[in-house]
């Protein structure tokens, strides 16, 4: 590998991996496949807006496509999940988790940005849900700001972090 015209040496190691199991799988770093990801933080009167998924919830969102803008990804992923025009706004948060794609067994290293977003328009509806989405998620729902504790979330961050609170 170079480096600003210097001969460096590649390192491989290892990172561990988790599933929304909860399992951790040990995985070269060479063999992760970089996703990065865009969410949405949706809030009116109180409330939340949050992917209905397995038994729990996440923030509406998913992969940027190759190529693709993160302004577009984000309004094009909130869309896919929950049916709603939205305006994206500032990014509110951001991490990193390394995991397993559910269905595909893929082990990933992912970027995630959290945006403020408002809505423009739509309406909620599954009708966007592409074939995978179509087996493990539901309608999004609106969610108390007071019961986000009680919830099962399916993201590498606490819901409270991305909102500002502690995790």
């Amino acid at each position: 590998m170079i480096y600003k015209g210097i001969a460096m040496k590649k390192i491989d190691f290892t990172v561990t991996c988790h599933d929304i199991e909860g399992n951790n799988y040990e995985v070269p770093a060479s063999e992760l496949v970089f996703r990065p990801a865009v969410y949405g933080v949706i809030i009116k009167d109180n409330k939340i807006l949050l992917s209905k998924c397995w038994d729990g919830y996440d923030f509406p969102g998913g992969g940027i496509e190759l190529g693709e803008p993160t302004d577009e990804a984000i309004v094009r992923e909130v869309k896919e999940e929950t049916g709603l025009d939205i305006k994206p706004g500032k990014i509110m948060h951001a991490n990193h988790s390394f995991f397993k794609l559910p269905y595909k067994g893929t082990f990933v290293h992912s970027i995630h940005l959290y945006f403020e977003c408002s809505i423009i328009g739509g309406e909620l509806t599954t009708e966007f849900f592409d074939a995978q989405e179509k087996k493990y998620a539901a309608m999004a729902e609106w969610v108390e700001l007071d019961h986000l504790e009680d919830l099962i979330i399916y993201s590498s961050v606490s819901a409270r972090e991305v909102l500002g609170g502690e995790g």
